[in-house]
């Protein structure tokens, strides 16, 4: 059943995102979107579960298709994984008439949204979100991209998904680690742009993280119809998209550093939330009971909300790849007050090593 239904109208064009319950096998979602040979990307851990279905469903309306199944993990996004689904493109003669399904969560859908980005220069792929996080977040957009070695999403491409299919019946399967992960994407959409939305997790993050079905439609709708607004005004990141990166500066250096996988994108983004916020402070915009309440509904959703130890170069050289950069210049996402967030310049380096005192190995 279908609870919410919302279109990006992205300059590129216009698509739905479907959210409900027991939607994921729901063959007129995807009829408009999908050719007579389809290939569905997902990894070992969600195939147990949701890709046999969708392979019957596929089966029963003549359409072609191939499971191209992916190792299971953050430190996978890279070229391996994706010559991998190149290579069963052309195995199975794939052209410009197929169709990529992304079942998975982030990973999948970034790595599969690349591939079909840049097959025979670009064939539709539908977004088939399995995690908290892929569907408030990395599902809706178009940003694909896979990782190197020297950063995070640093090779990749813009290129919007035909649908997006998200079945909240997926969440009953997330382990509580992953859960978290994607509450704190939900909270971050709060802390940019939305103090009342703030209110409201802080209100009811136990319902949430204990699965209150009804009280997660509502988070993913919010979050999707936010990004949706978002995207549609700036598809490709050049003016109000960046805020969509509040606490990734920093979560990008955490993972970097600790290798893929490690630490969760969520969990490194929660991290890198306090340290946007403590940064926000420096800037004199937050004070300490705000920095603290930011704390607070972090923890109340179990995430962490201080980042590994480790020396200051580090952390400089790893934020130096970020996206934002312009002219060798540092920018961040900070908060000019709960619920409002801008992107700040940052030259003078004594506001960032102060930001991270803490935390420095």
């Amino acid at each position: 059943m279908i609870e919410h239904q919302l279109d990006v109208q992205a300059p590129s064009h216009q698509y739905p995102i479907y959210i409900g319950s027991h939607i994921i096998n729901q063959f007129d979602l995807y009829a408009p979107h999908i050719g007579q040979k389809t290939f569905i990307v997902t990894n070992p851990t969600i195939a147990a579960h949701y890709l046999t279905p969708l392979q019957q469903m596929l089966s029963e309306h003549q359409i072609e298709h191939t499971a191209i199944l992916l190792s299971d993990g953050e430190q996978y996004k890279n070229h391996d994984s994706l010559n991998q689904i190149y290579d069963a493109l052309l195995t199975h003669h794939a052209d410009r008439k197929s169709t990529i399904i992304a079942l998975g969560g982030g990973v999948i859908g970034d790595t599969a949204g690349f591939a079909a980005a840049t097959y025979q220069r670009g064939i539709a792929f539908v977004q088939v979100p399995t995690t908290l996080l892929s569907q408030v977040d990395s599902s809706v957009g178009g940003k694909t991209a896979i990782n190197h070695t020297l950063g995070k999403n640093m090779i990749g491409a813009f290129y919007q998904p035909k649908a997006v299919i998200a079945d909240l019946n997926t969440l009953n399967t997330l382990p509580e680690r992953e859960l978290s992960a994607g509450m704190a994407e939900v909270i971050k959409y709060a802390l940019l742009g939305d103090a009342a939305f703030l209110q409201w997790l802080e209100q009811h993050m136990a319902a949430l993280m204990a699965k209150d079905a009804t009280l997660l439609a509502q988070a993913v709708y919010h979050c999707c119809q936010m990004k949706a607004d978002i995207v549609a005004q700036d598809e490709k990141e050049q003016g109000v998209r960046a805020l969509l990166n509040l606490g990734h500066t920093f979560g990008h250096a955490i993972e970097t550093e600790m290798g893929y996988g490690t630490w969760l994108h969520g969990e490194a983004v929660s991290a890198g939330m306090v340290l946007a916020a403590k940064l926000s402070q420096q800037l004199g915009c937050l004070n300490a009971e705000d920095v603290q309440r930011v704390e607070h509904l972090l923890t109340q959703a179990h995430l962490p909300i201080a980042p590994p130890k480790f020396a200051y170069p580090k952390w400089l050289a790893h934020m130096s790849h970020d996206k934002k950069v312009q002219n060798g210049q540092m920018r961040f996402v900070t908060l000019t007050k709960l619920g409002k967030a801008v992107i700040s310049q940052i030259d003078n380096t004594d506001l960032l090593q102060r930001s991270l005192q803490d935390y420095l190995a």
